[in-house]
Order: C-alpha cells, then structure tokens, then sequence
C-alpha cells in the first residue's frame, strides 16, 4: 500500500494541484474515526502518517496522573517515570497501538478520503473559475426547460435560468447557442450553482461593452438603464471627452452598433438618450422621442416633477400603456408627471383665479376688523351706556 499511496498522492499534487499535506491531513482524520469504529470509541487516539514509507501508526495518548481512574486515558506518573524520568504530571504519552490488520483498513479509508478531496478540489476549481464571470457574458448551449428554468451548458457547469430571467419574447430550443449574464455563483454542496438572466440591464451594459469599443475603454459611459426586457429599454449615456457625442457613438453608424444589440435580444427596441447634470434637462431627454415644453419640480418632493408637453405630443410622452414615462421615471430616479400644455396653462388658470379669490377674502376681512376697530373706538353723543346690571340700579335709585 505503501507505494500506491505515496504515488496517489503525488498524482493530486500534480494533476489537481491538491496539496499533499491537505489530503494527509484528512487522511489522518478519517483513520481516527475508524480506529474508534473498529476497535473501541473510549480511546484517545491519534494517527501519524509517514510521508516517506508510507506507513500509518496508531497512537494512543494518555495523560500522566498520580492515581489513574481509565487506563485507556490515563498512565500513573510512577508507569510514565520508566519511560522517561523527564515526565511530569499532566504531560501527554503517546503509546503505540496500531492492529496488525490495520493496513486494510487504512486503504480503505486512503481510497475513499482521495476520491472526497479529488470531488472536493474538482468543485472548487470549477467555482473558483466561474466566479470570476459573475457580472459578465458568456455564451452557453441550452440544455433542456422545464415548467420554471432554462438549463444552459457553459462547459464544466450547468448553469439555471430562471423564469423572470427568460426573455418573455423568447423560446429557447435544445442546442441553441446563446448569450447569458452570469448574475450570481454559489458553492453548494453538491458543487457550484451558476445562476444566469438574459433580462438583467446588466446583461444590456455588457452587450453595449462588447459593441461599443468607447464604451469598453470608458470614453462613453453608461450612467443608468431602465429596462421592461423583451419590449423597451432607455439607456443614459455620457461623455468624457468633449469632442465625441456619446449618443451617437452609441448608435454607430446608421444605427448599426445598436442593431445589433437589439438582434440579439430578438427585438427589444432600443431608446438612447444623453445624460445632463442638470435635472431639468436629464427628465426631458429621457423622454425621447417626445418634445418637453418644461419641467417643473414640485416643492413638497425634490424627487417629484411635472413635464409639461405640446397636446399632440402627449400620447407619445405618456408611451403605449404608460411605457415611456415608466421607463423614463426609472431612468432618471424622478416621480414624473406628464400634463399636456392645455392642461397645464387651465390648472394655472385654476391656481390663478383661486389665489385671486383667497387675496379678495383676505382684503374683505381686512376690512371688516378696521371697521370693527373703528366702531368701538368712537365716542356717542348720548349719556355713557354702561352695561354693569348692577351700576345701573343704583343710578335709578338715586
């Protein structure tokens, strides 16, 4: 066995890049337990494995004391002194126990402990690899699907789809090729779950990425996405170099570099828009392809306005179903609003005439206390009029 071993290990060291020490170390662990298995549980055992014969030794380690109460843990100090005269009470003595027959099942155990770390190592090199596409594209084979997940081959894993990440304009067929976001990987015990989504706005990023080299390089940048997958997305783009318009680099030439993104998630139209540091002017752009009259933000919410568009551009701002104000809502992080100018100019009417009426109520009662005030303040031609009931008898009486 010894041989064998030794070239066992060595093999994993070589070709899985296990660490000899790591599967010793387990090796050494699992003999215990079946030591104790085999030959009695009571026992305080340790087992040292030779790295360069091969051999295992059992040893079991008793405790020096003045009077011993288990002879399978404890050896008196009187016993301990024969063995060496530097033994002191509470030191450890390590006795050789190893069964002669101890060698079959120490393969055994060899075999099983190997075939675990190989399971083991082959798991985590597959994690430590696909971990490093978390936030990434990759490109898959899909597998089967069933009532709720897509399952999509990326090599040495099987990565899940799950329903809301399965693009509602889709079907997906056994042996299709397709792209994949990589939104999360987890080391599970059966081995690492990669979980994929084709409707995260980080999958629309990377695709931007790999179409737009200025976008790859950080010339343009993608400020924010809003996204209904398989329909409609609004991306935000801006610009670190003055001298290029981050919109249109973002398009491409005849709308090739955003054609092809919108190929590839099979006709999700595509609105790009520029990105202002002014708020104002960020809220009318991303209402494209609609024109904003004005923006007006309200006072009680800094995170609230009102967009005030021509009339017979108002179904177009509000969008089918209320798509493009959605969309332009998540884009800018803004509670938007949208009034036709018509509108707009009657609510002001209505704000007008009700401001006007509260001026004339509030002069009128103006008034009316001046009035009041003057009224009690002017001397009468008569007698004084004294309304005490009792100072008015007593004149009468007099």
């Amino acid at each position: 066995m010894s041989k064998e071993l030794l070239g066992a290990l060595s093999a994993l060291e070589e070709e899985k890049g296990i660490k000899k020490e790591v599967v010793i170390e387990a090796l050494e662990a699992a003999l215990v337990s079946a030591y104790k298995r085999n030959y009695g549980q009571a026992q305080n055992v340790e087992v040292s494995f030779d790295d360069k014969k091969g051999e295992m030794h059992v040893y079991a380690v008793k405790t020096v004391v003045d009077d011993v109460v288990d002879d399978q843990l404890q050896v008196s100090l009187d016993e301990a002194l024969e063995i060496n005269k530097g033994y002191e009470l509470g030191d450890e003595i390590k006795f050789e126990v190893t069964p002669k027959n101890f060698g079959r099942i120490a393969a055994q155990t060899a075999k099983q402990v190997i075939m675990q770390r190989v399971r083991e190592a082959e798991r985590e090199n597959v994690f430590d690899e696909y971990s490093k596409y978390e936030d990434e594209l990759v490109t898959g084979t899909v597998e089967r699907q069933d009532t709720r997940f897509v399952y999509v081959n990326l090599g040495k894993v099987e990565a899940v789809m799950g329903s809301k990440d399965q693009m509602p304009n889709e079907v997906y067929r056994p042996q299709d090729r397709i792209k994949v976001y990589v939104t999360k990987v987890e080391n599970a015990t059966k081995g690492p779950q990669v979980f994929v989504s084709r409707t995260a706005t980080g999958m629309l990023k990377r695709l931007f990425e790999q179409e737009v080299p200025e976008i790859y390089d950080g010339t343009v940048e993608i400020v924010s996405i809003a996204r209904e997958a398989g329909d409609r997305a609004k991306v935000a783009v801006r610009s670190n170099n003055s001298d290029i318009d981050p919109v249109g680099t973002a398009v491409g030439p005849r709308g090739q570099r955003v054609q092809t993104i919108v190929n590839e998630l099979h006709g999700e139209n595509m609105d790009i828009v520029e990105w202002d540091e002014d708020d104002a002017s960020y809220i009318a752009n991303s209402l494209n392809p609609a024109e904003v009259i004005d923006v007006i933000f309200d006072d009680d919410n800094e995170r609230a306005c009102t967009v005030i568009v021509p009339d017979y551009q108002l179904s177009l701002a509000i969008g089918k179903k209320g798509q493009n104000a959605r969309l332009a809502a998540k884009l800018t992080g803004f509670k938007i609003d949208i009034k036709s100018e018509t509108e707009a100019k009657k609510i002001l009417a209505d704000k007008a005439a009700a401001a006007s009426d509260d001026t004339e109520a509030d002069e009128a009662s103006d008034q009316g206390d001046q009035t009041e005030d003057s009224t009690e303040d002017a001397p009468t031609d008569g007698a004084d009029v004294n309304t005490n009931p009792d100072e008015s008898n007593e004149d009468t009486q007099d």
